[in-house]
């Protein structure tokens, strides 16, 4: 009996004690908290760039023959020797005409094209205050749609001036070397 009563009791007790650590608070609802990753910049992807030249040819569509144009990398937007300047109206919006003469083989072709902005060149004769017009050229290949800027460059060697517009992630230049390009 002695033992059935300390069975009793112990199991009361651990009743008690149990009914005691109860209790009816609850713990708060905790925000969640966001934790940021470290910002990753993105790796540039690894294409296969060309080599080309210091000069290469350039094809000004639709025209047959290409114009050998300098390659340069200071230069943000690309740029082309023109004549015939003339700035006219269509539909509301400024426009301007000109033609493009290949100085080698005398080809000529006459644009009319929509005026995309105007741009202003810094040279070393002062500033200069130029048309830019989207033009539509065949480089090593690739049929590209590309901002010029319509320059008199009659005193240059080279009609056509290739800037980094159209070189960013098309090719890697290296100036030995010239006309890798068909």
């Amino acid at each position: 009996m002695k033992n059935n009563l300390t069975k009793i009791i112990a199991t009361l007790m651990l009743a008690l004690l149990n009914s005691s650590c109860r209790s009816d608070i609850r713990p708060a609802i905790v925000p969640g908290v966001e934790i940021k990753a470290p910002e990753v910049k993105p790796q540039p992807q690894k294409t296969n760039l060309k080599i080309i030249g210091a000069v290469e040819p350039v094809y000004f569509l639709p025209m047959k023959t290409p114009f050998n144009s300098r390659i340069d990398t200071g230069a943000e937007t690309s740029s082309i020797d023109i004549s015939n300047r003339e700035l006219f109206e269509r539909d509301g919006e400024k426009w301007v005409s000109f033609d493009l003469v290949n100085r080698k083989n005398g080809e000529k072709h006459h644009f009319e094209k929509k005026i995309y902005r105007q741009q202003t060149v810094k040279r070393a004769e002062g500033n200069e205050e130029r048309i830019v017009v989207i033009m539509q050229i065949k480089f090593g290949g690739e049929i590209i749609n590309s901002q010029f800027s319509l320059a008199e460059r009659d005193k240059f060697v080279y009609q056509g001036l290739i800037g980094r517009n159209i070189l960013t992630g098309r090719a890697i230049v290296d100036t030995s070397i010239s006309n890798t390009l068909k």
